[in-house]
């Protein structure tokens, strides 16, 4: 860890003086969801460069969000830049097909197995959400299986079982969110990571079962050996449906994601997030002739799925998406990435034993997450085992110590313009948070 990084911690937030009326404007103080930060630490921002960020303040900040890991290429990558102005001038939208979009779609094409045609939305969202579609209207099945503690966007099947507080019901769902009571008539939930469990619930519900949607990895979880495939092969089994969410895995394991690095190809997939250099992207793809249920020339007939997106596909963020598959095609991008998120990992882990603090630090490629949990993490349940008071205290530390995250979660995302030396930074910070939770604790000396 760098010693003279810690000059650059020894501070504190101040509230920004211009926020107080935030909490009346938004719900919470926060304009797109999910940050949970107190009301006293609302900020505004202003600028992001590379892994920094300005505020209204004129504060910076190391940034381990990226845009929930929409920036992998870093922010304001000169590249995306170059081709997000030369568009712009030209156009932001025509709602339709456009050289950008089709550059992008072949290059999908070209890399991803499970992607032999494809359609562009606007998010990852979006993205799941007509997968599940067409995984009912292809089967003519209702039911859809996902694995609990999973995120897979804002859709009501997204949402459902997200943290459950509850005691385990597999494979009746618990809902996250009011508002989506269909789910308990449209959705089964199994444990991650556990074949037996799941091939007992697809083989009670395969009559009904659609699709089975699933993070390969799950948030930081990794599958457990033979896990993927024995998915894959229980829905080949059950005729059902096998979706890869890759929002997050797509473009950052590996150039052709998950379906690449771990050799599972899935009947439908579902990109976002990296794939549009932080700007809004969706794309959903498949195999051919689940895809021609979108098709247009079907309209008025039972095998038709309806689909459309004013902003799918749009020459400004198809623009983005072109120059990130270049950064991306770097030689050597895939190395570096893993090489990183392994330092990171590393590093969290000697800091945590150094404090004698019993954690579990997990994650694959350029991610990395505590567990402040002395046994072992392998899905959602086991997470939960965790003291998530200390997980709190430390993202509110961090982000007290000029470092941006989600305090609601302890994901950590890297990126592209991330170096060992932003690691070692982030290391000192946690250190010294680590230090004053020690410090309040009843039983300190």
């Amino acid at each position: 860890m760098s010693i003279v990084s810690l000059r650059t911690i020894d501070h504190r937030f101040e509230a920004m003086p211009n926020t107080s009326n935030l909490i009346d404007i938004f719900p919470a103080g926060i304009a797109n969801g999910e940050y949970g930060l107190p009301p006293d630490r609302l900020i505004i921002m202003k600028s992001g460069s590379g892994c920094r960020l300005t505020d209204t303040a004129g504060r910076e900040y190391l940034d381990f969000s990226m845009a929930w890991g929409s920036c992998l290429v870093g922010h304001a990558h000169p590249a995306v830049v170059r081709a997000v102005t030369d568009q712009a001038a030209q156009g932001s939208n025509f709602a339709y097909l456009n050289a950008h979009a089709l550059a992008v779609a072949e290059e999908i094409q070209r890399i991803a197995p499970a992607a032999q045609r494809l359609r562009f939305c606007a998010s990852g969202t979006e993205a799941t959400m007509y997968c599940q579609r067409l995984a009912r209207a292809v089967t003519g099945r209702r039911k859809i299986l996902k694995f609990e503690g999973a995120y897979h966007g804002a859709n009501e099947a997204g949402v459902t079982s997200l943290f459950p507080t509850g005691p385990a019901t597999y494979p009746a769902p618990e809902l996250t969110s009011a508002g989506t009571p269909a789910m308990r008539d449209y959705l089964l939930v199994a444990p991650y990571n556990d074949l037996n469990a799941m091939r007992e619930i697809v083989s009670d519900n395969a009559a009904d079962l659609a699709g089975i949607i699933i993070e390969p990895l799950q948030r930081c979880t990794p599958p457990k050996p033979g896990f993927l495939e024995g998915v894959r092969a229980a829905a080949l089994e059950a005729g059902t449906l096998l979706i890869f969410d890759e929002v997050v895995t797509g473009f950052r394991l590996a150039y052709g994601g998950a379906q690449e690095y771990y050799g599972v190809v899935p009947d439908l997939v579902a990109y976002g997030k990296a794939l549009g250099g932080g700007y809004p992207i969706g794309v959903f793809a498949g195999r051919a002739d689940i895809m021609e249920w979108v098709s247009e020339h079907r309209i008025g007939g039972d095998d038709y799925v309806w689909m459309a997106s004013t902003l799918g596909g749009n020459p400004i963020s198809s623009a983005a998406a072109n120059a990130a598959l270049s950064v991306f095609r770097e030689p050597g991008t895939y190395i570096r990435l893993h090489e990183l998120g392994r330092y990171l990992r590393a590093g969290l882990a000697k800091v945590l034993q150094a404090h004698e603090i019993p954690a579990q630090v997990i994650g694959d490629g350029p991610l990395g997450q505590v567990v402040f949990s002395s046994e072992p993490v392998y899905d959602y349940r086991s997470t939960r085992k965790a003291d998530t008071a200390m997980g709190r205290a430390l993202m509110i530390g961090l982000f007290d110590r000029g470092v941006f995250l989600n305090p609601m979660g302890t994901k950590l995302y890297l990126s592209l313009a991330h170096d060992e030396a932003d690691c070692d930074s982030l290391l000192d910070r946690v250190d010294d948070v680590l230090k004053e939770i020690v410090r309040s604790r009843p039983d300190a000396a």
